[in-house]
């Protein structure tokens, strides 16, 4: 079983920042994509960031240029530098991986449990 530990998250003013971790344990043969997603009240889960293997990465539009992505593939951590942060980013943040747990085995995708964000304004 492949779990995704989540920290990070919190409480700050608008134009404030704060850095999102999620690590992955388990049985991991490897680990693909990784990236974070967020979710806020009444609205549908959205893509905020993701990042390959190879460190490709790709952002929404409404955070490129404030967060930034990067991983650690040693580690089995992805890092969520969030700056500028405004009310609308808001919202619970789901880390997501894709891992294949033996060379063998399909590729699943797994979800962290979730960290809440708030932005006060």
């Amino acid at each position: 079983q492949v779990q995704l530990v989540e920290s990070g998250g919190g409480l700050v003013q608008a134009g404030g920042s704060l850095r999102l971790s999620c690590a992955a344990s388990g049985t991991i043969f490897v680990i693909n994509a990784m990236g974070w997603y967020r979710q806020a009240p009444g609205k549908q889960r959205e893509l905020v960031a993701t990042i390959t293997s190879g460190f490709t990465t790709n952002y929404a539009d409404s955070v490129k240029g404030r967060f930034t992505l990067s991983r650690d593939n040693a580690k089995k951590t992805v890092y969520l530098q969030m700056n500028s942060l405004k009310p609308e980013d808001t919202a619970v943040y789901y880390c997501r991986a894709d891992v294949m747990v033996t060379r063998f085995s399909a590729e699943r995708t797994y979800w962290g449990q979730g960290t809440q964000v708030t932005v006060s304004s």
